[in-house]
């Protein structure tokens, strides 16, 4: 249907157009039998009636037929079908309903209807085509449903309509190009749907049109130029749409225009608007472009009718000189931008603003006391500048100033006096500046304060009595200061006080007991001071959600009145002189998430309570004197993150159940008296970054399955008894940065060749074992290692070239050589090594065995000569001495050999540095004697 022309629309609904007054009421009953209607506007709608006189039904003068039906807010729900075949209908008003369904396309035959009212309802499906048969209409109102699909240019055929409300639904597509058509258009709404597509030209001829709003859709392109032939136009709204390029210059020839927002969106260049032109402009809205560059003189001169300038989130710079002869301004804001220099003097003189925003800009200086004279003045915000200097004593006269934002400059000075006298201030921001000096007495003036932030200044001295006048108060936050002194009894009268932040000062002194009134604090955070006593006075408000105390010196038992804190998520008491045990009550809390009472004298064993709650991600119990085994009920904890029960006297075994505990990124159980193996299910702590059991007495070896928390970032297992090898595994933590400590242990074997795999790793601790053999060379590629101790193991051998730049102490107690170290003696391929002790062992054993054949071989030899020699003499006829055919001296020779040879092979343990020199003179003198 959505491709019907105009002609084949009216052939398809060609009917009769006769009809009764009969016929209406029967209609109107019929609706009334097809609609809910629960607050009974339709009750005095009765067959023995007047229809003429029913609640919502106007007829012609003559009483024949219905021309109006206005059933608007009526709370009435259905369909309705039978409003249709009322074909003298005029005006349809069934707005702000809770009527659902499709449009009827039967509508299309109502030819007489001039207004079409149907907003705010749930109606849904698209637009149906068949409405562009209605030629009378001038008004059409459909938005603020659940209607969708594209807006059919059918509609352009109603060329009478001077009102098209289609905005708030789901229409996409793109507005038609025949809308141009509509020369009688007044309003064109069609704001907040998902439109696409350029804004069509064909709208600038529409010469009638005064209203134009297509705010938050997704057109793109630029914005047509021909929009400034809209000579009537007083109402120009694209803000939040996807447009780019500049602002066309035409768009001063809107003489008419008094509003013209086109922010959020994509516009770059200069503003090239001039309100001498635009004469009639009251409200210009350009944030949140890509506009830059300084502010014309042209855009606001004196004579301008503009009100609202909003700039806000481009990129302008320079100076604001230009604006400051705009008098008629009332809201200025161009905060988020580069504007820098000097706020100007002459502030002063715009004497109508009621709002000014300049934060998030370079401006530097002091603040001008000018601004004392902006009488009407009720925002004004400054923060995050430059600015410098005190706050002006001309601020006192600001009597409607309801909110001052200086917070994050380079301001100075003590609070002024004279501030007290704003008595309509509620909101006072002043943090991170360098204001000094002490609260004026008289801050109790401001009885309209609700909020009050001074944190990170250099305000010293007690806070004054007199806040407890300011009974709006609900944020009080003064953290990071120097104050000292007690809380003021008087603070225990601010019963609208929601957050209570004085972290980081000297305060001193047990809390009021007053204090236990605040029955609204949801935020307490007094930590890092000097408190003492007890915390009950604290606990009075059952609102709290974080109660913070950490480092003072409160003493005493943690209050069982702490369970009935139902909505607290933070609890912090850390670093401070409790005492006792720690209350079963906690486990009442069951939105606790963070839990510290680390650092106090707590002892006895960890509460069954804590079991209860289900959603702590960090548990801090670390430097208390808590006994007993650790539970396994931890392993229950799901959301566990953080757990440290370091430093305390726990014993027995690491319970397996703890493996459990998915989401644990640091587990820290040093420094307890835990004993056992660690068990394998360690490793299925995979979330796990950091584990810290050194300092106990775990036995056996280190689990292998550690290997698979592969998000270690630290380990520590010193300082226990464990057994066997380093595992390989170890090598696949690939992660491990700050430190592997393996140290004091009873560790043997060699070093795994794998540990070369943790190139981040910084620290390598492996001291103080019965590690064995030589290190490997792998350890080399660990250029991120800052530390390396090796020290007290049984190692041996040269040292790989690359740990040359370590101390002599990362290598001490072992029998190692090379730099640092003493060079090894002996030189192999240009590099001197020491040889092992094994290979020591086997070159002694050939020596000797070598050194036994020998000397068998020589013994042979020398008998047989002798023998030889013997028989000789005894077959010589003479019996003469020369007769015996050997010389007497030779034998002398040869057997002084022999003796020489038997003490080179009788040595035992020949230096090894010596020994394959002393086998090279063992074989030439076997020579020598076989000669």
């Amino acid at each position: 249907m959505g491709s019907l022309n105009k002609y084949q629309l009216m052939l398809f609904f060609l009917v009769a157009t006769c009809g009764d007054a009969s016929d209406d009421s029967r209609l109107l009953l019929q609706l009334k039998s097809e609609v809910t209607d629960p607050r009974g506007v339709l009750s005095g709608w009765a067959s023995d009636t007047d229809f003429c006189s029913w609640n919502g039904v106007r007829c012609s003068d003559t009483k024949a037929r219905v021309l109006a039906l206005n059933l608007s807010s009526s709370g009435l729900s259905g369909s309705l079908s039978s409003v249709a075949g009322i074909l003298s209908l005029e005006s349809l008003d069934l707005s702000s309903n809770s009527f659902a369904g499709k449009i009827p396309a039967e509508l299309g035959k109502l030819k007489h209807l001039r207004e079409l009212l149907l907003y705010s309802n749930s109606f849904y499906g698209s637009i149906p085509p068949e409405l562009g048969l209605l030629e009378e209409l001038r008004v059409l109102r459909i938005g603020d449903n659940k209607l969708l699909g594209e807006i059919p240019a059918s509609i352009s055929n109603c060329s009478k309509l001077e009102i098209l409300g289609l905005a708030s639904c789901r229409f996409t597509g793109v507005i038609p190009r025949l809308f141009g058509n509509l020369k009688q258009l007044r309003i064109l709404q069609a704001s907040d749907n998902l439109l696409e597509g350029e804004i069509p030209s064909t709208l600038g001829e529409i010469q009638d049109l005064q209203t134009l709003n297509l705010a938050r859709n997704l057109f793109h392109g630029s914005i047509p130029s021909n929009l400034g032939s809209l000579s009537s136009l007083q109402y120009l709204n694209l803000l939040g749409n996807r447009l780019t390029g500049g602002i066309p210059f035409e768009l001063n020839r809107l003489s008419l225009l008094r509003v013209l927002d086109l922010s959020q969106n994509g516009l770059s260049g200069r503003i090239n608007l001039s309100t001498a032109k635009l004469r009639s402009l009251e409200y210009l809205v350009l944030s949140n472009n890509l506009l830059e560059g300084e502010i014309s003189m042209d855009l606001c001169p004196e004579a301008s009718s503009l009100q609202s300038l909003f700039l806000a989130g481009n990129n302008f710079s320079g100076s604001i000189d230009s604006l400051m002869n705009c008098t008629s301004l009332m809201f200025l804001d161009l905060s988020n931008n580069s504007f820098g220099g000097q706020i100007p003097s002459k502030v002063g003189n715009l004497h109508n603003l009621v709002d000014l925003f300049l934060q998030n800009n370079s401006f530097v200086g002091s603040v001008p006391p000018q601004i004392g004279n902006l009488a009407n003045l009720e925002m004004l915000s400054l923060f995050h500048n430059g600015l410098s200097g005190a706050i002006p004593a001309e601020f006192g006269k600001l009597q409607r100033l309801a909110l001052l934002y200086l917070y994050e400059n380079n301001m100075s000075g003590s609070i002024p006096e004279e501030l007290t006298n704003c008595s309509s201030l509620e909101d006072l921001d002043l943090f991170g500046n360098h204001f000094s000096g002490r609260l004026p007495d008289s801050f109790g003036k401001l009885n309209k304060l609700v909020l009050l932030h001074l944190r990170q200044n250099d305000i010293f001295g007690p806070l004054p009595a007199s806040l407890g006048n300011c009974s709006n108060l609900k944020l009080l936050a003064m953290g990071d200061n120097k104050l000292s002194g007690p809380l003021p009894r008087t603070l225990s009268l601010l019963y609208e006080l929601n957050m209570l932040s004085l972290y980081n000062n000297s305060l001193q002194g047990s809390i009021p007991n007053e204090l236990s009134f605040l029955k609204n604090l949801t935020i307490i955070n007094i930590s890092h001071n000097r408190f003492e006593g007890s915390i009950l006075p604290l606990l009075g408000s059952t609102s709290l959600t974080l109660l913070d105390l950490t480092n003072n010196s409160f003493s005493g038992v943690v209050p069982s009145r702490i369970g009935q804190l139902g909505s607290l998520t933070r609890l912090r008491l850390g670093h401070n002189l409790l005492s006792g045990v720690i209350p079963p009550e906690i486990g009442e809390l069951k939105e606790l998430n963070f839990l510290e009472l680390s650092f106090n004298k707590l002892s006895g064993e960890l509460s069954v309570g804590i079991s209860n709650n289900k959603k702590l991600t960090h548990v801090l119990l670390n430097q208390n004197l808590l006994s007993g085994k650790i539970p396994s009920w931890f392993g229950n904890l799901a959301s566990l993150g953080e757990l440290d029960l370091s430093f305390n006297n726990l014993h027995g075994n690491l319970p397996e159940e703890l493996g459990k505990c998915s989401s644990l990124i640091k587990l820290s159980l040093h420094g307890n008296n835990l004993s056992g193996s660690i068990p394998g299910e360690i490793g299925h702590l995979t979330s796990l970054n950091v584990l810290s059991l050194q300092k106990n007495n775990f036995s056996g070896s280190v689990p292998p399955s550690i290997k698979h928390c592969t998000n270690l970032f630290e380990l520590r297992l010193s300082e226990n008894s464990l057994t066997g090898s380093i595992p390989q595994e170890l090598g696949q933590l690939t992660d491990l940065q700050e430190m592997l400590d393996l140290s004091n242990n009873l560790l043997s074997g060699r070093i795994p060749f794998s540990l070369g795999n943790l190139l981040k790793l910084e620290r390598l601790n492996l001291s103080s074992n019965r590690l064995q053999g030589e290190i490997p060379p792998s350890l080399a590629r660990l250029t991120s290692l800052l530390q390396l101790n090796l020290s007290s193991n049984l190692l041996q051998g040269p040292l790989p070239r690359g740990l040359s730049n370590f101390s002599a102490s990362s290598f001490q107690g072992n029998n190692l050589c090379g730099a640092p170290l003493d060079s090894c003696i002996g030189a192999t391929s240009g590099q001197q090594k020491r040889l092992p002790n094994d290979a020591v062992v086997a070159i002694v054993a050939s020596i000797v065995f070598i050194s036994a054949v020998v000397c068998l071989v020589l013994f042979y030899i020398m008998l047989k000569l002798w023998y030889n020699m013997k028989a000789a003499s005894i077959s010589n006829s003479d019996g003469e001495k020369e007769g015996l055919g050997w010389d007497y001296w030779d034998k002398m020779r040869l057997l002084e050999r022999f003796r020489m040879f038997s003490t080179i092979s009788s040595v035992s343990s020949p230096d090894k540095e010596n020994s394959s020199s002393s086998l090279c003179i063992l074989q030439v003198k076997a020579k020598e004697g076989a000669k």
